[in-house]
């Protein structure tokens, strides 16, 4: 890990979780392409109301980024990198968006189907257009659920 904050908490947790010596080091990431949206999105988890993330299929064929995985560790952090929490994928589902439902959105703490649709739209037409395509209703979304298992 390039995150000295990230990489300390991942110290931390192992402290006390031998078993998992020898897991792959986590993946260090924030939330959403904001420092506004990345930092409330750290704290939510943090409070227990997120659960859950999603990602454009196309996003993470475009990047080159491998599907998540049950057991994957994920170190979130603050927009700047302070690492705020450690958490343990649960649960990978690939859905269509328009079959996302109101339950799923207020896994990601969102306060309704609505209102998560709108974030996301606006957030996969951002990541999309670098590899000049747009989102569709049709289009895949890796859905990630996680527990939270470490944080200071």
């Amino acid at each position: 890990m390039d995150n000295a904050s990230a990489n300390n908490m991942w110290g931390d947790y192992l402290k006390n979780h031998l078993e998992d010596v020898f897991h792959e080091a986590p993946k260090t990431i924030h939330f959403y392409d904001n420092e506004q949206a990345a930092n409330t999105g750290a704290k939510q988890v943090q409070k227990g109301t997120k659960k859950a993330t999603s990602n454009s299929l196309l996003g993470l064929q475009y990047r080159k980024e491998r599907l998540p995985k049950i057991g994957d560790f994920t170190v979130i952090t603050t927009w700047e990198g302070e690492a705020k929490c450690i958490v343990e994928t649960i649960k990978v589902t690939l859905k269509p968006y328009f079959s996302i439902t109101e339950e799923y959105a207020g896994q990601e703490g969102h306060k309704s189907l609505k209102h998560w649709k709108e974030v996301h739209w606006d957030y996969y037409n951002r990541e999309l257009a670098e590899f000049e395509r747009l989102p569709r209703e049709s289009m895949i979304v890796v859905c990630q659920e996680f527990i939270k298992v470490f944080e200071r």
